[in-house]
């Protein structure tokens, strides 16, 4: 169950990278290494890691695209604010 943690990392990493080749590698006491089996053969990317390290160094090495924001989402964004303030008793 540990380990899918790390092979969606893994997945997510090859989806924006466009790279299939990236492998993770289990080690016994739940340590992680990357790897890209390139066609010069298999290179070692990281030192084995504990699980939450390796999914962030995973993640950091190709982090994802900022997702567009359109105009409605900063329309919504600013009703979502407005509605948060107390109301102003003087304007009836």
């Amino acid at each position: 169950m540990r380990s899918t943690k790390a092979i969606n990392a893994v997945e997510r990493l090859k989806t924006r990278s466009g790279n299939p080749q990236y492998a993770a590698i289990s080690l016994s006491g739940g340590l992680f290494y990357l790897v890209d089996r390139a066609l010069a053969g298999e290179q070692k990317l990281s030192s084995p890691l504990r699980l939450d390290d390796f999914v962030a160094f995973v993640n950091a090495l190709k982090p994802e695209k900022p997702r567009r924001v359109s105009k409605l989402d900063l329309a919504m964004d600013e009703q979502i604010k407005r509605s948060g303030k107390p109301r102003d008793p003087s304007t009836g």
